[in-house]
């Protein structure tokens, strides 16, 4: 029998697994990272991460993570169990779930710049 705990271990797990390993391949230490994100994710939280004890990171963390890291936003989403992973998802399916979370979580300064950076992010994918 499994349960959600385990479930939440597991998502956990698999995003400090791949968080770690991509700062390793930048030969980046966790205070480097700190620097990187202006201490907006402190090298204690991220390690926190990496070890699993952390298990649901919000989106502003994972957004400064994927910038650092030069990796997909969206994949950082996708590990912390956020939204589903691209091959669920059916053709044209919006996903509300992080915005859900979204929406009762955030700042106004961080809703403001999340507004913004949808805008461009639709205004490019009609470009």
């Amino acid at each position: 029998m499994t349960d959600d705990n385990e479930d939440t271990a597991g998502k956990a797990n698999q995003l400090g697994d791949y968080l770690k390993s991509v700062r390793r391949s930048l030969n980046l230490s966790l205070r480097d990272v700190e620097e990187a994100t202006d201490k907006e994710v402190s090298n204690a939280y991220l390690s926190q991460l990496e070890t699993g004890k952390i298990s649901k990171p919000s989106p502003h963390i994972l957004f400064a993570l994927s910038t650092a890291f030069s990796v997909s936003y969206e994949t950082l989403m996708e590990r912390a169990g956020y939204i589903a992973p691209t091959q669920e998802r059916r053709a044209g399916a919006k996903h509300g779930k992080a915005a859900t979370f979204a929406i009762e979580n955030l700042t106004p300064e961080e809703e403001k710049a999340l507004l913004e950076h949808l805008a461009y992010l639709r205004w490019k994918g009609k470009q």
